[in-house]
């Protein structure tokens, strides 16, 4: 199921999409400004932002600038200002569609559509040319399923594999043992999270066994990411 975040000040409105959305067969957040945003950005792996321009303190242009310096997903504006210039500046910061308020469903729905389908044919034939995966000293062969940390090859338990392939398949994400336990078991979450600390203690062991240093970080009331 694809994951949208809509950033938009007004809850009525915020509410509104989000429930479009759901109703619609995607998996919607709802964020009230810029620094929300920021904070689910840390912890999902978004397919599109549904992105309002009027925010207080970090405004849309702002937070689009700041989106683009590092993340490539889809960007759709959906916003009352409706000057031509403005159209056109943000799309020049990397905006990729202009919604105008008040917006139809349906219209919202189908660019939404399009956009989503147009990011992940694009970023699937890069990821079916790909057999190795490799992070700082890490190196994984996709093929083998081997691991090899300063050209050391080093022996992971699957689980282990899966959690390690995970992080360096997303190197900016924080992950909450939530989100761990249900990528990695591909089960349902029942507050397991002795499990899940145990097998990340493991695997930060024998990675810096290999090469003396971490490569794991654990974010305080969070969950983890890779340093």
């Amino acid at each position: 199921m694809e994951k949208i975040l809509v950033v938009e000040d007004d809850r009525d409105i915020n509410d509104l999409v989000v429930e479009i959305l759901k109703k619609n067969g995607y998996e919607a957040f709802g964020a009230l400004n810029a620094r929300e945003a920021n904070l689910f950005l840390q912890i999902h792996d978004f397919d599109l932002i549904l992105l309002d321009l009027m925010m207080p303190e970090i405004s849309g242009e702002e937070f689009l600038e700041s989106l683009r310096r590092d993340k490539k997903l889809p960007v759709i504006v959906l916003s009352a200002k409706i000057s031509k210039e403005s159209k056109i500046n943000v799309l020049k910061m990397g905006a990729d569609a202009f919604i105008e308020k008040p917006f139809d469903k349906d219209e919202l729905i189908a660019i939404v559509e399009a956009n989503i389908r147009r990011y992940k044919d694009f970023n699937g034939e890069k990821d079916n040319n790909k057999d190795e995966l490799s992070y700082k000293d890490i190196h994984i062969d996709l093929n083998s399923m081997s691991v090899e940390v300063k050209n050391k090859p080093i022996k992971l338990t699957p689980i282990e594999y899966k959690i390690l392939l995970l992080l360096m398949q997303n190197p900016d994400r924080i992950f909450t043992r939530e989100n761990l336990y249900e990528e990695v078991w591909e089960d349902e979450y029942f507050f397991d999270s002795d499990t899940i600390n145990a097998h990340i203690s493991n695997l930060r062991s024998k990675l810096k066994k290999a090469s003396g240093e971490n490569y794991i970080k654990t974010v305080w009331s969070i969950g983890y990411k890779l340093i």
